[in-house]
């Protein structure tokens, strides 16, 4: 996705240059005693309107529109494409960042060399000069966040924390700075859809060779979707998920599928059709059928949906991103066809 990742950079130069961001100055989440980014310090506020938001690492997530229930579960991509491990954003003020390392200085923890090195670059003009406190409220220092979930790959972010003036981009160099692309694709690891327990007919248990139907239910199967945004840059993006497709395994191989390819496409904003009254010499748009009784146990039925994700951001950014599923497992009786001699 380098392609992409460099027109939101270029969309995230435009915006920070061209606009003018009057914002008081924040309070960044502080580095802990063992050197971690302080960005598991979260705290979530609810609004009037009923938005809930939860900074992490200067980033402000927007979950109102997510899915929600204790059924509620996080997209896997379908390839094998991750969220960013880390990326760099404002986190100090001045004073902010004298208070963190001063104290560090003062310990002697970290050797002297190191500890003079420091005091040259923020506070002897190498090139920082008393922590830049001339210029405060006019820019911020940026230090790199990390993504805990995705640990490999955090080293990528072993730059010095360095000062970005306000209404500037980051230095080019700074491959991982925060861009609506990188908030968007923080965002997806944010989603949320429903759960993907399907309705199957017969409900209590089906019968060897006749067809059960299966399907979703459309008031609760939408899209959703989650906004990051850094306030302090003015920059934002929403990642939207919207189920395209829902897969079908019996569970077992003495059984066919609906369609046979076992994939139920959306149709006028439904997954499959729900079961009615004189349809049962109908061969249903979605669903299975056992060749062989469950015996004594059951067949664990697996659907999956997929989940398209595209992006929008600041500056007109946006895109796609890798297709995310989402699947739940549950168990289906299939019984013998009674027959009556007589």
């Amino acid at each position: 996705m380098p392609a992409l990742r460099n027109s939101a950079r270029t969309a995230t130069v435009l915006a920070l240059v061209c606009s003018s961001l009057l914002v008081a100055p924040t309070a960044f989440a502080e580095r802990d005693e063992h050197g971690s980014n302080g960005d598991e310090q979260q705290g979530a506020n609810v609004g009037k309107d009923g938005t809930v938001s939860v900074t992490v690492g200067g980033i402000v997530f927007d979950r109102s529109k997510n899915g929600s229930g204790n059924s509620a579960g996080a997209l896997t991509s379908a390839t094998s494409w991750t969220p960013p491990p880390c990326w760099y954003a404002p986190k100090y003020t001045p004073e902010q960042l004298q208070k963190y390392l001063e104290p560090t200085w003062e310990a002697g923890s970290t050797g002297y060399e190191w500890d003079a090195k420091q005091r040259n670059r923020y506070v002897n003009g190498q090139p920082y000069k008393d922590f830049n406190k001339d210029k405060t409220g006019k820019g911020y220092f940026w230090d790199s966040f990390v993504n805990r979930d995705f640990p490999p790959g955090w080293d990528s972010c072993d730059e010095e924390i360095f000062w970005v003036d306000q209404g500037d981009p980051p230095p080019a160099d700074i491959e991982n700075a925060v861009t609506p692309e990188i908030l968007a694709e923080l965002a997806y690891a944010e989603i949320r859809v429903p759960s993907t327990k399907v309705t199957l007919a017969p409900a209590e248990a089906t019968k060897v060779n006749l067809p059960t139907w299966s399907w979703l239910d459309d008031a609760q199967f939408k899209q959703v979707s989650v906004t990051a945004s850094v306030p302090v840059l003015g920059i934002q993006a929403t990642a939207t998920a919207e189920p395209v497709s829902l897969r079908i395994e019996p569970g077992t191989k003495d059984a066919v599928t609906y369609p046979a390819s076992g994939v139920c496409e959306i149709n006028n904003g439904r997954i499959g059709e729900p079961y009615a009254k004189g349809k049962a010499d109908q061969t249903p748009p979605c669903g299975v059928k056992y060749l062989r009784s469950s015996g004594n146990g059951t067949y664990p039925l697996q659907a999956t949906v997929t989940w398209k994700i595209e992006w929008t951001g600041t500056g007109g950014a946006g895109g796609d991103l890798p297709d995310g599923t989402f699947g739940a497992t549950q168990d289906v009786v299939v019984q013998e066809i009674q027959s009556v001699n007589r």
